[in-house]
């Protein structure tokens, strides 16, 4: 079956979009298939209303489809209420990164909290690869975060999200008023994972040891192969700590890893600069996609 990439503009794209009170409602949704004559994946279709934009997907050496995530105004303004729907068909392979950090802005006064839901599915077989930059929460900016994620049998997934602690060349850290984000993994109908973060700076010291301590960045990694054995985890886990151990500098960066309750394990990393984070996620990623897939890690090219 061959399929032509479609994008359904929705009414808010022919004119202003539409607003909640303090902010903007909308949603990108992408479906991406396996083109069954070439074996490549392709954005089958795709439904985008402003400010959210995908302009086109790229193909990758390993027949890969990559699609970069535009926000057009800049950031997340206080009161915006997004929603990124992701559906990677059976047998598909997707990468998704974004083409810069993600600003979260000072709200307006009066202005609700700026939120994001993830719905994300992985069908049979299929693999997504979530790899954007950083998450900058602004100076009195509250965000709410919800995840969800269902991964089909041999699925898998590579997702990992950055945090930084504000505009830090400014001296902005963690001077935001509310950080909140909710994951929950669920492969073959089990949850396998379930986060629950919810940050206040103001009320409770990010730089206290019991938290982030000498630290400015963090990040989460997870990482899934559904349907591998146990005893593949606990192999890859082993490998994973060693790069983590070499990583691991304290006072400057620390990692850790943990297998899940079945079908993948998760990476953390703290490190004071952001650029130590991503070197570390990318030495995660490389061995353990060669480790679950045999092949190597291709990182996204970014455009403008």
């Amino acid at each position: 079956m061959n399929y032509t990439p479609t994008v359904q503009t929705t009414a808010r794209e022919a004119g202003a979009a539409i607003l909640t009170p303090g902010g903007v409602c909308a949603t990108l949704a992408l479906d991406f298939a396996r083109d069954a004559a070439s074996g490549r994946t392709v954005l089958a279709a795709s439904s985008q209303e402003p400010p959210l934009r995908v302009v086109r997907a790229f193909p990758l050496a390993d027949g890969a489809a990559l699609a970069h995530l535009h926000n057009v105004s800049g950031g997340l303004l206080g009161g915006d209420h997004l929603t990124l729907s992701v559906n990677a068909g059976a047998g598909a392979s997707v990468q998704l990164t974004t083409t810069g950090a993600t600003r979260i802005y000072r709200p307006r006064a009066g202005a609700a909290e700026t939120t994001q839901a993830n719905d994300i599915r992985v069908a049979e077989d299929a693999l997504l690869e979530y790899l954007p930059d950083p998450l900058i929460p602004f100076a009195g900016a509250r965000y709410a975060q919800r995840t969800s994620i269902h991964l089909a049998h041999g699925a898998g997934l590579f997702w990992w999200e950055i945090v930084a602690p504000g505009r830090e060349a400014r001296g902005e850290v963690f001077q935001y008023e509310r950080l909140e984000m909710k994951t929950d993994l669920i492969a073959n109908g089990r949850l396998i994972a379930a986060e629950r973060l919810r940050l206040e700076p103001r009320n409770h010291a990010l730089a206290s040891l019991a938290r982030l301590g000498p630290y400015h960045y963090w990040a989460t990694f997870y990482i899934c192969r559904v349907g591998l054995d146990a005893g593949t985890w606990l192999t890859t886990e082993t490998h994973l700590r060693e790069v983590a151990t070499q990583l691991s500098r304290p006072g400057e960066s620390l990692w850790g890893i943990s297998t899940l309750v079945a079908d993948g394990l998760v990476v953390r990393g703290v490190a004071r600069r952001g650029r130590d984070v991503i070197a570390g996620l990318h030495a995660a990623w490389r061995e353990a996609k060669l480790r679950l897939y045999g092949r190597e890690a291709i990182p996204p090219r970014k455009v403008n």
